[in-house]
């Protein structure tokens, strides 16, 4: 029997609002035990320093390039993480030895798997001295090297989870962050898994051009407005979505170029519909009838979405991460420090049927206190 690791998990993902931060006592198998969690939000100013890093990132060609401020930037992510590692470890009343390793995941800034490009700021070899912690990072570079989409990774994580929850038959884990994914886990078989829409990025673009708030709270506005299906259409007719899988996104990939004026719950009510839609549509993408989907991410907090979700796929099968007894807010946290095991002992991260890698691969880069970096490779 594998050596049970206490890990932890840190994620800051495509909404650019902050670290989540999960511990996990996993031997990155089927035996997942969580526990404590806490997030650390970025000051406006920062978040707005990270927007704009995307424009400059957007013309890198080699994923070791950091023109501009994206230097400076991935210094100030890293000690940022380094310090909420502090401030959690004192607050859980934790020394830094009873972690075995910390699951890194970044701050993503461009993903082009159609180049095979990904970076997602954040040293792992500085985080590792900051915090006296065997760090696992930049996980998603082995994928794409070995012809797969380099996302989504979470996969191989809600694969253990429907164990642990007991699902008999096809459960759909759905992500809602900026952007939608869903994995489908059958009983038997590798998860399989996609990017399959828009999720929250464009509603909070839409909500911070038309309205004085960062996001729908709740889906409150959504809620009020009505979504207006000429406009739902036309997104959902992109070639994005015709294509098979497995398939990502990066959170460019769609933008709000093709909203025409509207009052501002309508055009919340309209994306609302489009993310609800583009994760119903994924169930032909996938040729499975899930008995029940599974919603987490900052989406699971959005009535309109969940709603939306309810209407299209059927009320007593669509239920929030709580739900099933997991969390909506920490999952991908989790996800994290559970694949920084996995990758500790080698085992896969990705396959074929979530990212479209030749094979099942592992991946990610560990850093050990006082010792640099050492790349660890498919086995």
């Amino acid at each position: 029997m594998a050596k049970i690791k206490t890990a932890l998990g840190l994620m800051s993902g495509t909404s650019m609002d902050g670290i989540d931060i999960a511990l996990v006592e996993t031997d990155g198998r089927d035996h997942v035990v969580p526990g404590p969690v806490a997030s650390h939000a970025f000051d406006a100013a920062f978040a707005q320093r990270i927007s704009a890093a995307l424009e400059i990132a957007a013309g890198l060609e080699r994923r070791e390039d950091r023109p501009g401020d994206l230097a400076a930037l991935e210094a100030e992510i890293t000690r940022r993480h380094g310090e909420a590692v502090a401030r959690f470890l004192q607050d859980n009343r934790l020394d830094s030895a009873a972690v075995d390793v910390i699951g890194f995941h970044g701050q993503t800034v461009v993903h082009r798997p159609d180049h095979g490009l990904t970076v997602q700021l954040g040293n792992g070899a500085q985080l590792a001295e900051m915090t006296g912690i065997a760090t696992v990072w930049d996980m998603r570079a082995n994928d794409m090297e070995n012809g797969g989409q380099g996302a989504p990774l979470v996969p191989v994580f809600h694969q253990a989870l429907a164990r642990r929850i007991g699902a008999s038959g096809v459960a759909a884990f759905v992500n809602v962050g900026g952007i939608a994914n869903v994995t489908f886990v059958a009983p038997d078989g590798p998860p399989v898994a996609f990017d399959c829409g828009p999720g929250n990025a464009l509603i909070d673009q839409w909500m911070r051009a038309n309205t004085n708030r960062d996001y729908d709270e709740d889906g409150d506005l959504a809620r009020a407005g009505r979504a207006d299906d000429a406009t739902v259409d036309a997104y959902l007719a992109d070639p994005f979505f015709a294509r098979s899988a497995p398939k990502s996104l990066d959170r460019n990939d769609f933008s709000l170029d093709a909203m025409p004026a509207m009052e501002a719950g309508d055009g919340a009510a309209t994306l609302s519909e489009i993310t609800a839609r583009s994760i119903a549509f994924s169930a032909r993408t996938a040729a499975m009838t899930p008995d029940r989907w599974i919603v987490s991410g900052g989406g699971a907090h959005n009535r309109a979405i969940v709603d939306r979700l309810k209407a299209h796929l059927g009320p007593e099968r669509v239920m929030t991460a709580e739900a099933a007894d997991l969390s909506s807010d920490m999952m991908e946290a989790q996800a994290w420090a559970y694949l920084a095991v996995r990758s500790l002992r080698g085992l896969a991260l990705t396959y074929p049927s979530t990212t479209g890698c030749e094979e099942p691969v592992t991946g990610g880069v560990l850093s050990l206190p006082g010792h640099g970096v050492t790349a660890r490779r498919a086995s």
